[in-house]
Formats: C-alpha cells, structure tokens, sequence
C-alpha cells in the first residue's frame, strides 16, 4: 500500500464487508455472461431474419441477394468508428433524471458487437441459400465459383473468430479478419457486377468506403516515450489532434499486420495525449523496450466502455495494473464525480511518483492496493464498499477479463450496475 493515499478502511474490513444479497433467480440468470446484451443483440439479429423470411415466403432470388447484403453491412457498419461514436452519443443522451433501469441498459452500448456477430452470421446464411438457388438454376460458371469461393471464404473467417480461436490465436485471428474481410469485399464486386445487381452497388460503395476511411487517415507519426520502470511505458503524442477523454487510438509499427488500441490520456488545457503501454505480450514487450521515436496511428478515436459514465450522476473506478490507463483521462476530467479503487503492484515505483501524484491529486480518497505489501485483495468486496460509501450509482472495470468478468458479473448478481470491456475484437 502507498503510504499517501488513505485507506478507506483497513484491509481486513474491505475484506470481509457484507455484500449485498443475491437478486432473485430469474432477473439473476439475465444477468448471466452467457445472456449478457452482446448474445442479445446478436439473437435479435437472428429472430429480426426468421421473421422476414417468414413475410417473405416464397423466397425470390434477389430477396435472398438482397437480406445477404443488408447483413453483411451491417456487420461492417456497425464496427465503423464513426459508427460506434454515433451509438454512445445516442446512448449517453439520456439524461440522469432518467429511471435508472433504463440507463443501466443503455449503459450496456458497448455490447454493440452483438449487432456485427448477429450480421455476419444472418448475411452468410442468407448467401448460402442465395448460393444454392443461383446453382440449382444452372448460374453461368463463372458466377457459380465466385459465389462458392465466397461461402467458403466466409466459413473460414467465422470459423476463425469464433473465441477458441481468437483467445489463443488473436493476432492470426486479426489478420484473418482484416485480408480475408478485404478479399470477401473484392468478391462481393465481382459477384454484383458478374449478377448485374444494381443495388448491391450502392450498397457495397457504402461499405467499401466505410472500410477505406481509417486507412485513408493513415499516417506516421512522432511519439516521445518515457519509461518510468521495465514493465510500462506512457507514449506521448502532439500532431495536431487532442482527442476526448475515454478515446482510444490504434498505433502499430507495421501497420499491415498488427494494430493494438490503447486509452487516449489527454490532460485538461493541454495539447496532445498520453497513452500508457504495459508489457502485456511479445509487442508490447518490444515496445517497451525499443522504446520506437515513430509510429503509425490510423482511423479516428473512438469512444470506450468507460464515456457511458455520463449516464450516472456518480461513478466508483475499479483497476487493476495498467487498467489505470483508460481511468486516468475521466479522472483527470471530472466530468463525472468518481471514487478510483486500483490494485497494483508498487505503484510507485511502477508506475512513477509523477503518475500517482497526479491521481492523488483528482482523487485525494482513491483506494490504491499496493498487492506487492498487501496481496491480491477481493476486488468484487472492495468496488461494493467503495460503491456503498461513495454512494455511487455504477461501477466501471478496467482489468484484465477473468477479473473484469468477476467484479461486473458479481455486482450485476446483486443489483449494482456494473460495466467493463467484454474482448469482443
């Protein structure tokens, strides 16, 4: 434990504070991870498609084309950063006058996803069948193997992201994802154009130019790092952009194979950003310790997990290691009275005195857990105290899944709205 923040209590009393009972079992089972809004979205996707094909029965060969492609772009839209940024200022609306059910919900607009998987997988039923038709009718050849290549293209690039795969293999998943979704698109022309399909030409210029736009803001940039220990380093920007607080940014060193986003740090008054950068890989690793003076940035910020606090008129900030990141720039802005709990270890020496002193300074009560003196504390026991005390009306986590999954999963049980990222990408 540091010595300049105040506990709130000692630590065998956050230990041991009383939770909360369960909520009762049906409400409790919605809550389950398995029927979180992500599973939801992507349900309704499915049903919103059963219910058009039983309107649209008996089906005709340019309705199947047609529910293809509307899926399909949805799936791409949907994951656009203009997009996703659209979709919290829709939810963030709401004012906190609001009953708070209803903004528990729209809290849960980083579940957007839901939408993309439900797309992806409605789009590539629909191709299948559309497929199916075309060469049953005796399609040209030429348009029968695009369309077959197409299906198993798309197979592949389900089969691929699907979280078995994704956990174990992400940067293979990534690459999959980003070619194979490149040569999908180039199909999909091929197969218009070979159709004669004029629809589908609008509908695929949208998408093709949805995909573009990040890459037609490609550039490299200066960066300016400072390693305050082996295990982190804060990257410092200034070219021109002072993103919104809560915003991440995708930098990469070779920008064709692999992008990892980070929490844009941007400081009240000041120009340009900071992102913190732990050793959490084999790239971060060298990043860390290359410590590169360029690197490349694309796309446009985009809004976090963490921008749904302005739905709550208070908020408690549960962290652990580097999680203090994507805090950091909500603190410092205080847009939203907060309370900060962050487990770490020597977070001093880890971290830097500036880095801590200057948490210490927008949050003079935060409870920072030195787990290096003090051990791995409760973390679901220690944000309800904190929650409780402070007298807030959400939790947001930022740790790694197995805890982010604990803290939100055992809050949410016991009728405290709680947030935190779901690794959907």
């Amino acid at each position: 434990m540091t010595s300049s923040p105040p506990r709130t209590a000692p630590a065998q009393d956050q230990d041991t504070a009383e939770l909360p009972p369960l909520i009762p079992p049906l409400r409790r089972a919605l809550k389950h991870p398995r029927l979180m809004h992500y599973n939801r979205l992507a349900a309704l996707v499915l049903l919103a498609n059963l219910a058009c094909l039983w309107a649209s029965w008996p089906l005709h060969t340019p309705t199947l084309g047609h529910a293809a492609l509307a899926n399909l772009a949805l799936a791409v839209l949907v994951r656009q950063q203009y997009v996703i940024n659209a979709l919290f200022r829709l939810a963030t609306w709401a004012p906190t006058t609001w009953p708070l059910k209803v903004r528990w919900t729209l809290g849960k607009v980083y579940h957007f996803g839901g939408l993309h998987v439900g797309g992806a997988l409605a789009g590539s039923l629909w191709f299948v069948a559309l497929t199916v038709r075309l060469t049953a009718e005796g399609t040209d050849v030429p348009l029968t193997a695009v369309s077959w290549t197409l299906i198993a293209l798309l197979l592949f690039i389900i089969a691929t992201a699907l979280p078995p795969f994704r956990s174990r293999f992400h940067d293979h998943f990534e690459k999959i994802h980003r070619f194979g979704g490149w040569t999908a698109l180039a199909l999909f022309w091929t197969h218009t154009f070979l159709s004669g399909e004029r629809v589908g030409l609008w509908v695929l210029a949208v998408v093709t130019f949805s995909v573009a736009l990040p890459w037609m803001r490609l550039r490299k940039v200066d960066v300016r790092i400072e390693r305050p220990s082996s295990h982190v380093v804060l990257a410092r920007f200034d070219h021109g952009e002072t993103p919104f607080a809560g915003s991440s940014t995708a930098i990469s060193r070779s920008p064709l194979t692999e992008w990892h986003s980070f929490a844009n740090v941007p400081a009240p008054g000041e120009s340009g950003f900071r992102l913190t950068i732990s050793r959490a890989g084999d790239w971060t690793g060298a990043f860390i310790d290359d410590r590169p003076s360029r690197v490349w940035v694309k796309g446009i910020t985009t809004a976090g997990v963490a921008n749904i606090e302005t739905l709550f008129e208070k908020v408690v900030y549960v962290a652990t290691g580097s999680g203090i990141g994507p805090c950091l720039p909500h603190l410092l802005a205080a847009e939203v009275p907060s309370r900060l709990v962050w487990a770490t270890r020597s977070p001093r020496t880890t971290y830097g005195d500036a880095l801590v002193d200057e948490i210490l300074a927008v949050q003079p009560h935060a409870l920072i857990w030195d787990t290096s003196l003090d051990g791995k504390p409760d973390m679901v026991r220690l944000a309800h105290a904190a929650y409780r005390d402070f007298g807030a009306e959400a939790v947001i986590c930022i740790s790694n899944k197995k805890l982010t999954w604990q803290v939100v999963h055992g809050l949410e049980r016991r009728g405290i709205p709680a947030y935190g990222a779901i690794w959907d990408s």
